[in-house]
């Protein structure tokens, strides 16, 4: 991830007067062009990017001697993988230059290259039925023959023929393709962090140079970077800090209505997994920095690549100004075909936006014919809309529009036979949407990609980092605003805040919480949470000091108490661990009320206390006047009772917290990827290390713990704990994992029949079925929830809570936790 720098100096023959003279460069690494101390053109073998055009047509007033700077780094678009662009990153790999030339450029074979490429594509791909077909093969034929190749003079004479076929207009019923530049950027994924902010530059760089010489163009830029159409706000602020001078003419061409922002958020954040807070601190976030720094917000979201879309994004959305959404992503379904391409998807309450899906399935088109052609025949809202998005450009790892893919659209305009082509931008095509609308079809609640189910649960660090960094956040708020409000003198942090979250947000960008992304950008993230927690402790207890500034400074002979704080919004009666005068810790019960504190100095005694019995076949009970409970000494829940219904809640002959371990071998995307025949290959883990014991006896907690053996060389240890008073039981669960392709779930078989089980997701929950009865029912065999799933019949149910999980299933009566 390192670069090298090159200086090149360049001496321009007098000979070249009136001619267009390029430096060219072929590596393997990705490069950018520097000239008088500022980035001029990014150089990617990968994207086309290959030359930097020195001068149009050389003049004797024009320096003839020059020295450039070429930065290459030791990486390509897509990172350094050994052998697959997935593989980790090779630190052995070596970077080639193969070509540093002077040269002259010939613009006249050029353009009728160019020309020959889009009418030999529209003979061959309009077919036989289309006479248009047969126009473009003769009049290519007829090119070939008025041009000779040693006479240049020949060649607008040819020209001339492929300009009478792209002059021949359209009929008024045409399809229009609204073609956006588009670069997607993602903010970490083969590469870490760090690389991705000279991706930006590379790119952007391109795009800005485009834009000078071609004033049509528009480009929408993302977070990610892939293609020119949409941005994020983290990566503006990447650029405007290391590349001022690139910033200054962005913000020129954002001004000009080029350049144009969209997304608004602060990252393309993963769809699903993220907090509702955290949703809506993304569009804060996003939508504030484009408010400062170009005057608007975006009033598109943009996010082409997440991995699935929480029904609650629609009211967020509408919430933060935005009522057009656009992506893609659905179109990578493996079962079944998403049925629209335009329509109004609506929310869990009510909410509506305009969603539009590119009908050609890509966000990173190159402006050919087959492009154009794919874009109208796979529309599958033909007769309700007649506009749809292209969005062109090299993408994922950057790179952007090029001048080829312009020129390849400025000749199918209009042109008979082929779909409008109009260079556009997101409000154009949205506007004209928005006045077709009256046809479109209603689709209601989640967009549910059918593919990357493991990202619920990869880099499991990760996602406990991202739930445990969002409970600290909110807790810090919670404890400053009720300091603030007893104390106008306290400072509310609020830039430490920003910055935090900030980071936070940056986590959750769509490849780095999913945990498809290379370890150096892992070992990164955990660092930002760690960072996360440690400000956000000091926060607290400064926060904490204030709001109990009386109560912390006791009298001198009062009695010794302990200061508990409850941040959530409704009172709470739990058994909390407390230091003792000895040092040991001992346990009591409290009761602390609605965002506030109470001074524990006398706990209170529970009505009835954990009893906690070992059986004579080495099971034990457990129960506490709410629920009992009976463990065999595998560790297995056999009974789960609620003790004023009688009603058990684990089947006869079932066992409950069973864990079961999996094949995970998916057909290419590793991280990514877990596959339906998954679920053939269970294997219930039998192997016990150490059998049930008790380790607290009773009173106010009851508990045991257990070991077992996971696969080949894997280790789990669980304590189970009854507290007095509570309504649950609680699993307190290690692992120490070491296996490879292998999946580990936790499996709960209840007495409860529906054909509905519920998720929690952000602000509110969702309904998905317990049967598999059609193909959009078993390709959710795993899905994602955030910290409750359960599965309830009139008058009963059963809920399963976590605190650092996020794939879950709930099958017929198994509620299911992937760990």
């Amino acid at each position: 991830w390192e670069t090298c720098w090159f200086k090149v100096e360049l001496s321009i023959p007098l000979a070249w007067a009136g001619r267009e003279v390029h430096f060219v460069w072929e590596s393997d690494g990705e490069g950018m062009v520097w000239r008088d101390a500022q980035p001029v053109q990014g150089l990617t073998k990968e994207g086309e990017k290959t030359s930097y055009i020195l001068t149009r047509s050389l003049k004797e007033s024009e320096p003839h001697s020059l020295t450039l700077y070429v930065e290459l780094a030791c990486n390509g678009l897509f990172g350094a993988g050994k052998g697959s662009m997935i593989a980790p990153p090779d630190p052995d790999r070596r970077v080639t230059l193969s070509k540093a030339e002077l040269v002259v450029f010939n613009r006249d074979v050029y353009e009728l290259l160019v020309d020959l490429e889009i009418l030999l594509d529209m003979a061959q791909l309009l077919g036989e039925e289309d006479q248009r077909s047969f126009q473009a093969l003769y009049t290519a034929n007829q090119m070939v023959n008025v041009c000779d190749v040693t006479d240049p003079c020949t060649f607008p004479a040819a020209r001339d023929l492929a300009a009478a076929i792209f002059s021949q207009r359209n009929g008024d019923s045409q399809h229009t393709i609204h073609a956006m530049g588009h670069c997607h950027i993602d903010s970490a994924w083969l590469w870490p962090y760090e690389e991705t902010i000279r991706k930006c530059a590379r790119s952007w760089v391109t795009v800005v140079h485009l834009m000078e010489h071609n004033p049509e163009l528009t480009f929408a830029c993302s977070q990610l970077g892939l293609i020119p159409v949409l941005w994020q706000a983290q990566q503006f602020e990447w650029v405007r800090s290391r590349y001022p001078g690139l910033y200054a003419r962005i913000r020129d061409f954002v001004a000009k209505g080029q350049f144009i922002p969209v997304g608004g958020t602060w990252v393309e954040m993963d769809g699903n997994l993220p907090s509702g807070e955290s949703m809506v601190r993304q569009f804060l976030q996003g939508q504030r920095f484009f408010q400062e720094q170009f005057g608007r917000i975006c009033s598109e979201f943009w996010l082409p690549d997440t991995f699935g879309y929480s029904a609650q994004l629609p009211q967020l959305m509408r919430g933060c100004g935005i009522q057009r959404f656009l992506t893609q992503k659905l179109s990578w379904n493996l079962v079944n075909s998403f049925p629209h391409h335009t329509f109004f998807w609506e929310g869990i309450d009510g909410s509506q936006v305009l969603t539009h899906f590119p009908p050609g399935d890509s966000y990173g088109m190159h402006g050919r014919v087959e492009e154009m052609l794919k874009t109208v025949k796979n529309n599958k809202d033909k007769g309700r809309v007649n506009h749809s998005a292209f969005l062109f450009g090299f993408g994922d790892g950057g790179g952007g529009p090029t001048q080829k893919m312009l020129d390849r659209m400025k000749r199918m305009s209009n042109t008979d036979g082929l779909p409008r082509v109009q260079i556009s931008s997101p409000d154009q095509l949205f506007s004209v949407l928005e006045k077709e609308s009256s046809q479109l079809c209603t689709w209601v609640g989640e967009l549910f990609l059918e593919l990357h189910n493991g990202t619920y649960t990869t880099q499991a660090q990760i996602k406990k980092g991202n739930r445990e960094c969002e409970r600290v956040l909110h807790d810090v708020e919670v404890l400053s605003t009720l300091a603030v409000a007893q104390d106008r003198a306290f400072q509310y942090p609020a830039s430490q805040l920003q910055q935090l979250w900030r980071l936070l947000l940056l986590n959750q960008f769509h490849d780095v919480l999913p945990g498809s992304c290379i370890q150096l950008v892992v070992e990164d993230a955990l660092q930002y949470y760690t960072e996360i927690r440690r400000a956000g402790a000091q926060l607290q207890e400064e926060a904490v000091q204030c709001l109990c500034r009386d109560v912390l400074q006791p009298e001198v002979g009062s009695t010794q108490s302990t200061l508990v704080l409850n941040t959530l919004s409704w009172e709470r009666t739990e058994v909390i661990s407390r230091p003792g005068p000895d040092g040991t810790d001992t346990l009591a019960l409290v009761t602390v009320p609605s965002m506030g504190y109470a001074l524990v100095q006398e706990p209170f005694v529970p009505p009835q206390p954990v009893a906690v019995r070992k059986q004579e076949d080495g099971s034990v009970t457990m129960e506490n006047g709410v629920i009992a409970v009976c463990l065999d000494t595998m560790g297995h829940l056999t009974s789960l009772q609620l003790m004023d219904s009688g009603r058990s809640s684990v089947p006869e002959g079932c066992y409950a917290n069973q864990f079961a371990l999996f094949d995970d071998v998916p057909l290419y995307w590793d991280a990514w990827d877990v596959m339906d025949y998954h679920l053939e290959t269970r294997k219930p883990v039998t192997t016990l290390l150490r059998p049930l014991e008790i380790t607290l006896a009773g009173g106010l907690r009851g508990s045991v713990r257990f070991s077992l053996q996971v696969g080949k060389s894997s280790t789990l240890t669980q304590e189970i704990i009854l507290d007095a008073t509570c309504p649950y039981l609680r699993f307190l669960t290690q692992v120490e994992w070491k296996e490879a392709h292998k999946f580990l779930k936790v499996e709960f078989p209840v007495q409860v029949r529906s054909t509905n089980a519920t998720y929690e997701i952000q602000f509110g929950h969702l309904q998905r079925p317990t049967h598999w009865n059609t193909s959009w029912d078993w390709a959710r065999f795993e899905v994602w929830a955030h910290k409750w799933l359960d599965l309830s019949e009139h008058g009963f149910g059963v809920a399963l809570l976590n605190d650092c999980k996020y794939g879950a299933s709930a099958h017929r009566n198994i509620l299911s936790l992937s760990l």
